[in-house]
C-alpha cells in the first residue's frame, strides 16, 4: 500500500531532543506575550493615522478590523502547526515549510520571504530609532548644535553592535519586556496627546490626494502600512520554540494564551492611535504621528525616547533568528567553529549592512508600505494558510478551506499592489531627497 501521508522530517535539528541545535525551553506563557508584542508593535503603529488619511474613516477602520481578525487566526494556525507531528517541533518557519513541501523546495519557498521581513523590519527600525532619538534631543536640548539625521541613525545602529552579541532570543528577554512596556506607553501618549491637543484648525477628512495616479499608489501604500502593523508571524515559531512542551500540555496552549494577550495589547495600542490621530489631524497628519505633536514638550520627548527603547528590542527580536540561520549554515557548509569569532563577524557585518541601508534610504512611510506589501503579506496572510491547507488538508469548500483561500487571495492582492506602490513612492521621494542629509 502506498502511503499518502505528508513526508516526515528527516533532519535531527527538528527534534525536541536534538543535540545539535538544543534549545533552552524554559519560557513561560507571558514571555511569548511580550516577545510577540515587541515583534508586532513598533514603527507601524505611528503610521496608522497616515494610512487612514488615504483610506478614510470607513474603509480604513474596516481594513484594520479585518486585518486584526485575520492575522490573529493565521497566527493561531502557525501555533497549532508547530507540533503537528507527534514528538517533533518545527522551531523555525522554514522547518515547517520543509515538512510541507519537501526539504529543498520548502526552504526556498519560506526562507526568502522570512528574510525579507526580518531584514526589512530591521532597516525600518533603524530609521525609526534614529528619527526618534533626533526628535528627543531637539526637544530636550534646544540650544544644541543640530546633527544630521544620518548620524542619529548611525548612532542607533552602533548600539546593536553590542546587543547583537547576546547568544539567543532567550538572552534578550529583559530587553524585550522593556520594549513591550514602552510600546504600550508611547502608543498611549500618542493618542492621549492627540486627544488633548484637539482637532487641528480647518481639519479635513476628505481623502488625501494629489493627482489621480499618485493617489492610487498612495492608497496601495497605505494598505501595505496596515499589513505591516498586524504582523510578527515571521518569528512566531522561533518564539514558541522557547516554551516547554509535553504530551499532556503541548506548547501551543501556553503560546496561544500569550498570543491572545499580545493581540489584546495590540488592539489597545493600534485602534486608539489610528482613530484619534486621524480625528485630530485629518488628511494633514504626518507619517509619524508623534512628529505632529509639539506640546507638552517633555511628554513628546519622553514618547520619542520610549519609541527609541522599543525599537531596540524589536530589532533584536527580528535579528536573532537571522543570526541563527546564517551561523548554522556557515558551520554546516564551511566547518567553521561556532563561537565568539563567528558570532562577532556575522552579527557585526549584518548590523553594518542594515545601518548603511537605513542611512541611505530613510523613507519612513514608504519603507513600511514596501516591506509590508512584499514581505509581511506573504508570511502573515499567504504562507500560514498555504501551510495549513497542505498539512491539515481541510475538506474542499468547508469553512476552513474557504477562509484560507480567501486570505491567500487577499494576501496576493496586498503583495502586488503595495509592493508596486512602495517601490514607486520610494523612487518619487528619493528624487527630492538630499541623501545623507
Amino acid at each position: 500500500m502506498v502511503s499518502t501521508s505528508p513526508p516526515q522530517p528527516k533532519e535531527a535539528p527538528y527534534s525536541e531532543k536534538s543535540g545539535e541545535n538544543h534549545r533552552v525551553r524554559e519560557a513561560k506563557w507571558w514571555y511569548s506575550t511580550f516577545h510577540t508584542v515587541t515583534a508586532m508593535i513598533g514603527a507601524g503603529v505611528l503610521s496608522l493615522p497616515y494610512a487612514m488619511a488615504y483610506l478614510g474613516w470607513g474603509p480604513g477602520t474596516l481594513v484594520m478590523v479585518f486585518s486584526w481578525c485575520i492575522t490573529l487566526n493565521t497566527m493561531r494556525q502557525l501555533i497549532q502547526l508547530h507540533e503537528c507531528v507527534p514528538g517533533v517541533r518545527f522551531d523555525r518557519y522554514y522547518d515547517l515549510g520543509r515538512h510541507a513541501f519537501g526539504q529543498r523546495l520548502g526552504k526556498w519557498i519560506v526562507l526568502p520571504q522570512q528574510l525579507i521581513v526580518q531584514v526589512g523590519c530591521n532597516v525600518v527600525y533603524l530609521v525609526t530609532g534614529g528619527k526618534c532619538l533626533k526628535k528627543f534631543m531637539e526637544i530636550a536640548c534646544t540650544n544644541c548644535t543640530p546633527i544630521k539625521q544620518s548620524y542619529w541613525i548611525a548612532i542607533f545602529g552602533s548600539i546593536h553592535f553590542f546587543l547583537s552579541q547576546m547568544p539567543d532570543i532567550n538572552s534578550i528577554s529583559g530587553v524585550s519586556l522593556a520594549a513591550a512596556i514602552m510600546s504600550l506607553s508611547y502608543s498611549t501618549i500618542a493618542w492621549v496627546g492627540s486627544l488633548s491637543r484637539g482637532r487641528a484648525p480647518d481639519v479635513s477628512y476628505e481623502y488625501k490626494k494629489t493627482s489621480d495616479v499618485d493617489s492610487m499608489f498612495r492608497v496601495f501604500n497605505a494598505l501595505g502600512q496596515i499589513t505591516t502593523a498586524f504582523a510578527g508571524h515571521a518569528v512566531i515559531l522561533e518564539i514558541q520554540s522557547t516554551i516547554p512542551s509535553a504530551p499532556e500540555k503541548p506548547s501551543s496552549i501556553a503560546m496561544w494564551r500569550g498570543a491572545v494577550w499580545a493581540y489584546f495589547v495590540n488592539a489597545i495600542c493600534y485602534f486608539p492611535v489610528a482613530l484619534v490621530g486621524y480625528w485630530a489631524f485629518g488628511q494633514d497628519v504626518a507619517d509619524n504621528v508623534l512628529v505632529a505633536l509639539e506640546k507638552p514638550a517633555w511628554l513628546i520627548a519622553a514618547a520619542n525616547l520610549m519609541v527609541f527603547v522599543h525599537v531596540i528590542g524589536s530589532y533584536q527580536i527580528y535579528a536573532m533568528p537571522f543570526f541563527e540561520v546564517v551561523e548554522k549554515t556557515l558551520v554546516a557548509r564551511f566547518k567553521v567553529t561556532h563561537g565568539l569569532g563567528l558570532r562577532l563577524f556575522v552579527r557585526s557585518t549584518y548590523v553594518a549592512f542594515t545601518t548603511f541601508v537605513a542611512v541611505t534610504f530613510p523613507f519612513f512611510g514608504d519603507l513600511l508600505g514596501l516591506f509590508g506589501g512584499f514581505g509581511f503579506s506573504s508570511t502573515t496572510y499567504i504562507l500560514p494558510c498555504i501551510l495549513w491547507l497542505k498539512i491539515k488538508k481541510p475538506q474542499r469548500f468547508s469553512l476552513s478551506w474557504t477562509f484560507n483561500w480567501g486570505c491567500i487571495l487577499f494576501g496576493v492582492f496586498i503583495l502586488f499592489t503595495s509592493t508596486i506602490a512602495g517601490v514607486r513612492n520610494v523612487v518619487v521621494d528619493s528624487s527630492t531627497y538630499d541623501f545623507y542629509s
